[in-house]
């Protein structure tokens, strides 16, 4: 049985109950003592461990005792050639962790003549220059401004090199198809959550190998690639801590909260983040505030709920095909419609295909509340051909929508509906995508509407998002007693894309269609600029 005091220590805490931890975590202390520290094959390199957290509390900040814990097994060998035991690291953990922190004050220890291996280089990797830099530009300022460390440093704006041991630090970017010139000692990959595949690892895992004890880095925060070079370490990392590879050599140290019910327990969030393990510090206090300022925040701005669970949580939310609202929020639109007569309204149309569907509405704002008054109309043969699920015809019948038997949906009808409704409120604008206007523009210019135009409608999605999801959450839309358009609200899901922002697609292709859901968009994207909020007064609120 090997010892090292900062692992007993972390355990300590563990067992005494003074710290927190999920059941990774707990995965991975079982996993250690069964089949780790009972062997015999290997030992803890003390004076380099000392020598680390010595480098780190002088230069840089007091280390944690979860960052203690993970330095120990950086610099655990074999007895018998004293190479490397753990080759591979993975520090997935939630925003605000201090992981690029760490890893600064470990690559500029891995260069220096305290680490003591020549031309131990090391490469930072990043999806976008600079996140790649922020580790280099913090070993930067620090042999800049700590006396004494431009002795034994010369950095660069490009490179930081150790003069004792001539090792070089160097950032790179993920997309570069080639690496360039280093024999690297270690490698980091920040920002893992980002990669789709293997490819960035492979490029530049293959200059490793050739400097001894060559060590590897992955660390980041979850984010919304699914099925990526994230999920499958994860999965790698799962079997270790359940026996299933006890001769991988990652070390697996993920936090995250253990189910989704914890985000409502402050207590919990040092699941995620060990900086709030107590006693926190004066940075981990001020973190806290923060994270509880954001979550406090989630009640009038549901829509950042993904990103504080994803990001805070470090917890993904698995599917990432979201309903745009509950059923209870959108069965919450049917209200009776106010008097709109003589009120300002921006008109919203959208018109993608003239061989299926097309929508057309006026959106008003009303106390804080929009509301959404909508027509459509649908080919004959359309719904000849494909067999919809929905009572199409009813809802004809209830003047919801115009069923024509024409060959296209003639652009006549959307003209004519927008001249009428016209006659009854003041409709300022009309909001269109370009990819279908050129059929209506000019009928509707002649009519004298002024039209503004969505050259990409997927690139308003994700700046709609927030505000959609709010007023469906807040109960601040109307959509009057319409089953139709209460059908396209529901044929919408919600995408998140790899960077986390959004975008409003059809859950079905051809049966689902989302035409007044879309046009309903269209008019949200002005509503802000174009109306004015208009609020109900009573005669007694008149001082005569």
């Amino acid at each position: 049985m090997i010892h090292n005091k900062h692992v007993d220590e972390y355990i300590r805490l563990f067992e005494s109950g003074q710290i927190v931890l999920n059941k990774e975590r707990i995965m991975l202390l079982e996993h250690l003592q069964k089949r780790v520290l009972s062997r015999d094959d290997i030992y803890f390199d003390e004076e380099l461990i000392e020598n680390f957290i010595a480098f780190a509390e002088k230069y840089y900040f007091p280390l944690g005792s979860f960052q203690k814990f993970i330095a120990a097994f950086v610099f655990l060998f074999y007895k018998e050639d004293d190479a490397v035991f753990y080759d591979q690291f993975l520090l997935l953990m939630a925003r605000g962790a201090g992981k690029n922190g760490f890893i600064s004050v470990l690559i500029h220890f891995l260069i220096s003549p305290l680490h003591g291996i020549e031309k131990y280089n090391v490469s930072i990797v990043a999806n976008t220059e600079k996140q790649a830099k922020m580790s280099f530009v913090e070993v930067y300022d620090t042999i800049e401004s700590k006396e004494g460390l431009s002795d034994y440093f010369y950095p660069t704006k490009k490179e930081i090199k150790s003069l004792d041991t001539n090792s070089i630090i160097q950032y790179h970017t993920s997309n570069a198809s080639s690496k360039d010139g280093l024999r690297d000692g270690a490698v980091i990959y920040d920002e893992i959550h980002r990669y789709e595949t293997a490819e960035t690892v492979n490029v530049f895992s293959s200059g490793l190998g050739k400097v001894r004890n060559a060590r590897e880095f992955f660390i980041g925060t979850d984010g919304f690639v699914r099925e990526g070079f994230l999920d499958k370490t994860k999965e790698r990392a799962m079997s270790i801590l359940k026996g299933e590879e006890p001769n991988d050599t990652l070390f697996p140290f993920i936090c995250r909260i253990d189910d989704i019910k914890e985000i409502d327990d402050e207590e919990m969030w040092e699941k995620a983040n060990p900086m709030f393990s107590k006693p926190m510090s004066l940075y981990g206090k001020g973190l806290f505030k923060k994270v509880q300022a954001q979550y406090r925040q989630l009640k009038s701005n549901p829509s950042g709920r993904e990103e504080f669970v994803t990001k805070r949580m470090n917890l993904p939310e698995i599917d990432l095909a979201k309903d745009v609202a509950s059923r209870e929020e959108i069965l919450a639109t049917n209200r009776s419609m106010p008097d709109l007569r003589n009120k300002t309204c921006v008109a919203g149309l959208d018109f993608a295909s003239i061989k299926d569907f097309a929508a057309v509405g006026l959106l008003f704002k009303i106390n804080n509340e929009y509301i959404w008054k909508t027509h459509s109309f649908a080919r004959q043969g359309f719904l000849d051909n494909v067999q919809m699920k929905a009572p199409i015809k009813d809802w004809a019948e209830q003047g919801l929508l115009t069923i024509v038997d024409e060959p296209v949906i003639d652009v006549k009808h959307i003209v004519q509906w927008f001249v009428e409704m016209r006659e009854l409120y003041g409709i300022t604008s009309i909001i269109a995508d370009t990819f279908r206007l050129d059929l209506v523009k000019t009928a509707l210019e002649k009519e004298g509407f002024h039209i503004l135009y969505i050259k990409n409608p997927k690139a308003i999605h994700s700046l709609l998002a927030p505000r959609i999801e709010t007023l469906f959450a807040n109960n601040q839309i109307i959509f009057g007693d319409n089953p139709l358009m209460r059908w396209y609200t529901n044929n919408v899901y919600v995408h998140i894309k790899p960077d986390g922002n959004k975008e409003y697609l059809k859950k079905d292709r051809f049966i689902r269609k989302t035409d007044g859901f879309q046009a309903f968009l269209h008019a949200m994207w002005q509503a802000d600029n174009l109306l004015e909020e208009e609020v109900e007064f009573f005669l007694a609120d008149i001082n005569f």
